[in-house]
């Protein structure tokens, strides 16, 4: 089992930055997957940015050159690091993971492949 804890969401003007952090413990020692998700109120989720195994990223386009997804290894933290941020970025944020026995798993941004997820932390964007 693996667990997830988001934290570092809360309140930005557009324009700002705010830096989620994803706090990852239990079986996580394996080759991983990890991705941030996001939903709106009456919208669906919707994946953000994954990292694979190898170091491989992705980003949904419209936070391309805005949002860094990363992992660090000593500290077992998936970090999201979000600038310029915009109104339509507000939204519950999801960190989630997948752990596969062996080889490697890429980056993905649909929510099938993953096995673990947190409960979320609320980002909220005013214009």
């Amino acid at each position: 089992q693996v667990h997830l804890v988001e934290s570092g969401g809360g309140s930005a003007q557009a324009g700002g930055s705010l830096r989620l952090s994803c706090a990852a413990s239990g079986d996580i020692y394996g080759t991983r997957c990890m991705a941030w998700f996001r939903q709106a109120p009456g919208k669906e989720r919707e994946g953000v940015a994954a990292i694979g195994s190898e170091g491989g990223v992705r980003y949904v386009d419209s936070v391309q050159d805005r949002f860094t997804i990363s992992w660090d290894n000593a500290e077992n933290t998936l970090t999201l690091q979000m600038n310029s941020l915009k109104p339509e970025d507000t939204a519950m944020y999801y960190c989630a993971a997948r752990v596969v026995g062996g080889g490697y798993c890429r980056a993905a941004l649909i929510s099938v492949p993953y096995m673990y997820w947190g409960q979320g932390t609320q980002v909220t964007v005013s214009s």
